[in-house]
């Protein structure tokens, strides 16, 4: 998206605010001198400050938000204005201007704004607030991991496509091989790219079938609205398939980390029939490597057998502590929230790590009630780590659906919110990244 140069004879002022940030029809980016960004919490927007924003990550993504009108802050005047139009040019439309943050950072503000007449839901992204600051482009985020796994700068398109040459030479007649090079040259997909280039986590794409109806799935879409972003995995790959995958990156990557459960299929635990048994072929070859599972962690005693057969490593996504806030989200089939904190308990009581991949978003995560409710869970059951992600979906469509289960109360702001959980549970980590078994239960940030 392109930047416009500022709008001439508006010189910015002396201010502790950040200045919005819009766009016109065409496209183009720029900063209404006189209005300060708002940050969007629910239903509660604030000023944004200069403390309350770092420079753009590198990699993030600037999103326009169409049938929409951004809300600012006048700043002279004091009061939230809906800018239909450009109030220096007027006759010019404006679109309000999002965030799409790069992995580790939590968003702590969603853009202001209001919908026009007729607006369709968002597409599958996570809307952070972004501004104009002393310093540039600025995003109103809580960076809480600084690994590069995902950095696009250690991706280079060439060297991935060399990865690709080689490994199908060693691996001509695995089918699960050809479904992870799409990922990685058709999606982008950033673990695939990673397998390729022998670094840190490589996925395992199995189960065609989910037994939840999860609102942002990015691989299969109920909603006519909405298009998934990816292609769902067509065939389910056999254990020896799954198997060489697995040992060939462990082989090549010290503290590598292979995990089921991945953007491009349903839950792996529908997958178990072939899971278990490739589980068992890795662990004949090697005691080498963290073999995880990302989960929805619906079918306890199936993800006991796993453990057994030397499944290291969980991680449970969720929305919430509050059960009716989980079911409107992630709309379970055949289980209940209940089993997945049995699911927890059962890694427990083996000793294995547990992650919750949290589902997050600010003015619902950061409230009240749902603090209480996801305190209430770290203390019974045995998580080790939560892994902060921000939740892509329509951030006032969410709000309106988890206020219609359960309101969330007043909110603390995500980066309280963090430092509060980092008080209260000091052994937890916090982070992004499925770890390594040699960094179970260590500090992350």
């Amino acid at each position: 998206m392109a930047r416009k140069k500022p709008l001439a004879g508006n010189r910015r002022k002396e201010s502790p605010y950040v200045l919005g940030l819009v766009a016109n029809a065409a496209g183009e980016m720029f900063e209404l001198d006189g209005y300060a960004a708002l940050g969007m919490c629910g239903e509660r927007m604030v000023p944004l400050r200069e403390k309350d924003v770092v420079p753009l990550p590198h990699g993030s993504e600037t999103l326009l938000l169409p049938d929409r009108m951004p809300v600012l802050w006048n700043i002279r005047e004091h009061r939230m204005e809906i800018l239909d139009e450009n109030p220096w040019e007027p006759g010019e439309p404006l679109l309000p201007v999002a965030a799409f943050n790069s992995p580790g950072y939590v968003i702590t503000h969603h853009p202001a704004y209001r919908e026009r007449a007729g607006a369709g839901i968002l597409p599958l992204f996570a809307y952070g607030a972004v501004a104009w600051s002393a310093k540039g482009f600025a995003s109103a985020v809580y960076q809480v991991d600084r690994e590069d796994r995902q950095d696009l700068r250690c991706m280079p398109v060439e060297k991935v496509q060399d990865g690709v040459m080689t490994i199908r030479e060693l691996l001509p007649r695995n089918r699960l091989l050809l479904h992870i090079k799409n990922c990685a040259l058709l999606y982008g997909c950033p673990a695939a790219k990673n397998f390729f280039l022998g670094r840190y986590e490589a996925p395992l794409p199995t189960s065609r079938a989910c037994n939840a109806r999860c609102l942002g799935c990015i691989s299969l879409q109920d909603n006519p609205e909405l298009q998934s972003c990816q292609n769902r995995i067509a065939f389910t790959p056999s254990p020896r398939e799954i198997a060489e995958i697995a040992l060939l990156h462990i082989e090549r990557v010290p503290d590598g980390v292979v995990s089921f459960g991945q953007g491009c299929e349903g839950d792996p635990l529908l997958a178990a029939h072939v899971i278990e048994p490739a589980l068992r072929l890795i662990r004949e070859k090697t005691d080498r490597g963290t073999l995880n599972m990302n989960t929805n962690a619906s079918l306890p005693l199936v993800l006991d057998r796993l453990f057994e057969a030397g499944l290291d490593s969980i991680r449970v996504s969720m929305n919430s502590g509050r059960e009716v806030v989980y079911n409107a989200y992630f709309q379970p089939r055949g289980y209940s929230f209940s089993d997945v904190a049995k699911s927890v308990d059962r890694a427990e009581k083996r000793g294995k790590h547990v992650a919750i991949n949290y589902l997050n978003a600010p003015g619902i995560s950061d409230g009240a009630d749902e603090v209480a409710a996801m305190e209430f869970f770290l203390k019974n059951h045995g998580v080790q780590l939560i892994q902060w992600r921000n939740l892509n979906f329509d951030p006032l469509r969410y709000y309106d659906l988890v206020k219609k289960a359960a309101h969330p109360g007043p909110g603390m702001g995500m980066a309280a919110l963090i430092r509060h959980f980092q008080k209260i549970f000091p052994g937890l980590c916090h982070g992004y990244f499925n770890p390594p078994s040699s960094r179970f239960g260590k500090r992350l940030t």
